[in-house]
This record gives C-alpha cells, sequence and structure tokens, in this order.
C-alpha cells in the first residue's frame, strides 16, 4: 500500500494502536500528524519514529468540540491539508453497574460518550467538509469488538463503539457520492497499556484463550487493517466493519 503525499491525522497516536497506524503510514509514505491528549513525551516518541519527514504533533482532550477544530486547522497549516482521518483515540473506564454511585454512573457515560462518540463525530463532520472541496479522502473509526458482544463493566464503552460502528456505516452511505469512503476496524484484547491490567493479571491466559491462535492482537494487526480500508482500491469496502480479534468472537 502507498501513501505517498497522503496527510494523514490519526488521533490517540502517542501509544498502542495509534502508534502502530501512525508508524505504519508514514513507512508507506504519508506525512503524520500525531495527535495526543497528555502524554507529550509519549507523543513525541512516536513522532521520532516516523519514516520520512514533514510530520507534526497536535494535543487536545477530544472531549472539547473546539479541539476538534483545532487539529483539523493543525492538519491544514502543518500538513497542507487532510486526505485520512482515522480516529483512534478512546478511553475504557469500568463503571459497573451495581457498585458505583449514581452521580459516577452519569460521569462514566458522559465522559466515555464524549471522547469516543462525540470526539469522533466532530472529527468526521470537519473532515468531511474540507475532503468534499478538495478531492475526497477517507474516514477509518476503530471501533471494538466490544460493540458486539457487549462489556459488562464498561457498558458505556460498549455503547459508544456501537454507535460508532452505525456512524460509520451511515456516514459511508451520505459521502460516498463525495469521493469520500468510510469504514471501521473493531479489535478485541490488543497488546497495549490500556489492557496490561487485564492481560497481565489472573485472567490474562483466559483471554488470550478465547483465539485459536492462543494470543491477542498486536498493535501492528489492527493497524493493517486500518491501512488497507485507507487504501486506493479499497473504495468498495466503503461502509465495512473489519473484525481484527483472530477469532475470538464470531458475529453473524
Amino acid at each position: 500500500m502507498n501513501f505517498s503525499g497522503k496527510r494523514v491525522l490519526v488521533t490517540g497516536a502517542s501509544r498502542g494502536i495509534g502508534r502502530a497506524i501512525a508508524i505504519q503510514f508514514a513507512a508507506s509514505g504519508a506525512r503524520v500528524l500525531v495527535h495526543y491528549r497528555v502524554d507529550q513525551t509519549a507523543a513525541q516518541r512516536t513522532l521520532s519514529d516516523l519514516h520520512g519527514e514533514g510530520h507534526a504533533l497536535c494535543s487536545g482532550d477530544l472531549a472539547e468540540p473546539r479541539v476538534a477544530e483545532q487539529l483539523i486547522e493543525s492538519c491544514v497549516g502543518e500538513l497542507g491539508g487532510l486526505d485520512i482521518l482515522v480516529n483512534n483515540a478512546g478511553i475504557f473506564e469500568a463503571h459497573p453497574i451495581e457498585s458505583i454511585t449514581y452521580e459516577d454512573w452519569q460521569k462514566a457515560w458522559s465522559r466515555t460518550l464524549a471522547v469516543n462518540l462525540m470526539g469522533p463525530a466532530n472529527l468526521a463532520w470537519l473532515a468531511v467538509n474540507h475532503m468534499k472541496e478538495n478531492g475526497g479522502g477517507r474516514i477509518v473509526n476503530v471501533g471494538s469488538r466490544g460493540a458486539f458482544r457487549g462489556e459488562p463493566r464498561c457498558p458505556a464503552y460498549g455503547a459508544s463503539k456501537a454507535a460508532l460502528h452505525a456512524m460509520t456505516q451511515s456516514l459511508a452511505q451520505r459521502v460516498a457520492p463525495l469521493g469520500i469512503f468510510v469504514g471501521a476496524v473493531a479489535p478485541g484484547f490488543v497488546e497495549t497499556d490500556m489492557a496490561s491490567t487485564v492481560l497481565n493479571g489472573p485472567d490474562g491466559d483466559s483471554v488470550r484463550n478465547q483465539s485459536p491462535l492462543g494470543r491477542v492482537a498486536r498493535p501492528e494487526e489492527v493497524a493493517h487493517a486500518v491501512l488497507f480500508l485507507a487504501s486506493t482500491g479499497a473504495e468498495f469496502s466503503t461502509g465495512a466493519i473489519i473484525d481484527v480479534n483472530g477469532a475470538s468472537y464470531l458475529r453473524t
């Protein structure tokens, strides 16, 4: 896959899946805007590891609508435009319904939906309105297996990712005539800092054994699916949600 000359925004790119996505895009010729929320050191490390030149950093909390505007402005200013948006940033915070207060329940839902759904929705609106005037583009959203099988301890996370998948398909139908193609990937467990507590704990082996491969995904494997959806030749896959879960969950 060749992305020479493409301008890419990857949210949540300081670590994990986002870092792997940024690295693979840069290795394929793209210039990348690396977004992070607070961990500037990790983001700078990602930036330093990108192949080629012309990459840049940007920061901000995607729960704030103005931050989405600033990111698109940074793309135009730093990279000269935006061809590919990857909505990867997200939060996963436990809030089991039977053991938290009503106030904390509301906070968990509000915060999770603001970051995992409204942030991508705001960026999608801004990206589409830029891309439709500049020859089209690609939007790839990083969803989750949890959207299909449920997240008992983190129901807001599961709901936010299900909504992200639905938004992906709705936008794919609407913006294809504009030359804009939209897809999503739905990973299961991935070897990231976010999953390390579970993977390194007493349930780690049972999680790995959910897949017949006996392991969880590597960030690079999720990134490969993202790049496919963003690539030339994948236009007819618009609206697709690609499972990257090692056959740990099979949906019909």
